[in-house]
């Protein structure tokens, strides 16, 4: 099967074949440009998702990528990436082995196809230009037959006629024999014409044309057979990425795997656990025994002369009981126990020891006087303030409860221990340059490197001060943190009455005849706290100063909120005199304070300290 040979005379039609068969070549090489630039597109838009959702570098997104399943989706964006990638690759793979390849190739095709057709046109117009010699020749030698022919016949005239001379019919004889020979010589030379174009034509036809047509026949069947491989390798390209991609997959299952719920549940826990026990069950406030009353008709309850005082607190607390404490507890809280303090204990009554210790008679207005106090209190509204502001805390992380301090402080203390390996490693880089320097005055002077290790001395020397600052703190933490649930309790309960100091929001209330506070029945309402946009839930005050010391005279269990149990003969500090309602404000440890009643304990202040601690009232009232 040849072109040559069954397509002897279909010129033209192949040539329209050909340049239909590289039109259909350059229409495959836009086809995959297209797929070239859709690969990186899509490559592109996943990169950009995979980076929309990264969290973003120091911030609280961040810290919630410690969840496994957090970390699983982390894990997905970052194997998506290099999803990505391989689709980048394709692009790139194809760019190089396919498009650059066939468009080489189509302009090499081109030029053969050209140079080709060009001999065939030539061999054409070459066969063509025989035919007109023999078509010339041929018509040479049929005028000059019939001019023979008429010479003949004019000769044959005239040697019939006996009126023509002699020489007239020598003469047309002469003429008759010249037509002849240029006809004999034009049948000779038609012949030769003949026989040379038939010649021509037989190689025009059985051999010049077919091998042009076999020429074209193969380069047209290389187009065929290279656009078959540009579609194959089309497919390689791909294939040859599906194992990375499989593996990517395979990392997104993985990871998918890891998920696991109760670690992530275990973390929460870490996260937010404050350390402290819930509070234990509210003691049975028995109101149906005749009351002292505690409080005088100055006090909080018309405190302003004209009837009804009505404090509102605005501002914003969060706390954890605060939401479920009712008006007349958190007044409770807001002040010292309401009660009148118990009388020091006897042998039979408290009147029937006359000269034992009393319990101090009520002055007017306590629950006012602390009132009062409170309101003047700034340190912990403060505190808040600045935390809703973002403002930075305490160095010593203070304001969160024990388990987030703890763990506050031990991250502080391994990055200061990382820096002190930093500057240690600095420096004994530096001391093995200086040695070298020392043995090789040439490379350098030993002497240069002296200010800088002086400097990463004191640097190290302030990092493991600052180290043993904040072991301190630890080792004080975690010395608080509650390994018994009654310690944990008392903790807990101390905590929360610490806390009811910087509470804002209260319910009105007013004071009953007999000393207890009430609330109005048309005013009752339930108080709310609104939550804060920030995470710490705890923020203690800065403890009172001590202003001196006390004995504790007779045993005291203190069982109102507020209280704090003693036994007889114990030494304690005493933070808070007493202002007149008959309690003093003493502390055992950093982590127990409270009241007694001033009748059962012996004072010892310090009048330094009472100075001092005066002075600070005048100062923040």
């Amino acid at each position: 099967m040849s072109w040559g040979t069954e397509l002897w005379d279909q010129f033209d039609n192949l040539e329209k074949h050909t340049q239909w068969g590289i039109d259909v070549l350059e229409k495959y090489i836009k086809f995959v440009k297209e797929r070239t630039e859709i690969e990186l597109s899509y490559a592109k838009q996943l990169r950009n998702l995979s980076k929309k959702y990264q969290p973003k570098k120091n911030s609280k997104e961040e810290e919630e990528y410690r969840y496994t399943s957090t970390r699983a989706f982390l894990a997905t964006l970052n194997e998506m990436n290099d999803y990505a990638g391989q689709h980048e690759v394709i692009s790139e793979n194809m760019t190089s082995l396919i498009i650059g390849e066939l468009t080489r190739y189509v302009q090499e095709l081109k030029q053969e196809r050209k140079s080709h057709f060009h001999d065939g046109r030539k061999a054409q117009q070459h066969i063509e230009t025989c035919w007109k010699q023999l078509e010339a020749s041929k018509r040479r030698f049929e005028r000059d037959c019939k001019e023979a022919d008429r010479a003949q016949q004019y000769f044959e005239k005239m040697d019939a006629d006996i009126n023509v001379t002699k020489a007239d019919v020598e003469k047309a004889r002469q003429q008759a024999q010249l037509r002849h020979q240029m006809a004999e010589d034009s049948k000779a030379e038609y012949s030769s014409t003949l026989q040379k174009f038939n010649s021509e034509q037989h190689d025009h036809y059985y051999t010049h044309i077919p091998n042009i047509f076999q020429k074209i026949q193969e380069m047209e069947e290389r187009r065929i057979v290279r656009i078959g491989e540009s579609m194959k390798t089309f497919a390689d390209v791909d294939r040859q990425v599906i194992p990375i991609i499989g593996k990517c997959l395979d990392e997104i299952t993985k990871a998918a795997e890891s998920v696991d719920h109760k670690n992530d549940s275990q973390m929460v826990i870490e996260a937010f656990k404050s350390g402290f026990e819930p509070p234990g069950d509210v003691d049975f406030e028995d109101f149906t025994q005749p009351m002292k009353r505690t409080i005088s008709e100055s006090s909080l309850s018309n405190s302003r002369g004209d009837g009804k005082y009505e404090p509102k607190f605005g501002g914003k607390s969060k706390g954890k009981l605060w939401p479920f404490i009712k008006k007349n507890k958190l007044m409770s809280l807001l002040t010292s126990p309401h009660q009148p303090p118990p009388p020091p204990p006897a042998s039979a009554s408290p009147s029937a020891v006359p000269n034992g210790p009393q319990s101090p008679k009520q002055q007017k207005e306590p629950l006012s006087h602390r009132f009062n106090e409170f309101m003047t209190s700034k340190p912990k509204i403060h505190c808040f303030r600045s935390l809703k502001r973002g403002g930075a805390g305490p160095e010593d992380f203070s304001n969160l409860p024990p388990e987030q301090r703890r763990k506050k402080l031990q991250q502080k203390v391994d990055e200061l221990n990382k820096d002190i390996q930093k500057e240690m490693d600095q420096r004994d880089a530096l001391t093995k340059m200086k040695d070298v320097y020392i043995k090789n005055p040439q490379m350098g002077d030993a002497a240069s490197v002296d200010h800088r290790l002086s400097e990463l001395e004191q640097n190290i020397e302030k990092l493991r001060l600052e180290v043993q600052k904040f072991e301190g703190w630890l080792a004080e933490v975690e010395g608080r943190l509650p390994s018994r649930t009654e310690q944990a309790r008392r903790q807990s309960g101390l905590y929360e009455a610490q806390n009811t100091s910087a509470v804002n929001s209260c319910a009105q209330d007013r004071e009953s005849p007999d000393g207890s506070y009430t609330e109005e029945q048309s005013q009752e309402t339930e108080m709310k706290v609104p939550a804060t946009d920030f995470d710490d839930e705890f923020d203690d005050e800065e403890p009172l100063p001590t202003i001196g010391t006390c004995k504790a005279l007779y045993t005291f269990e203190g069982q109102n909120e507020g209280t704090i149990s003693v036994a007889e003969g114990e030494m304690l500090y005493v933070i808070e005199e007493d202002k007149g309602d008959g309690w003093t404000r003493i502390r055992r440890n950093e982590d127990e304070e409270g009241y007694v009643p001033t009748s059962y304990v012996e004072v010892y202040l310090d009048k330094n300290a009472k100075d001092v601690y005066k002075s600070l009232q005048k100062i923040s009232e």
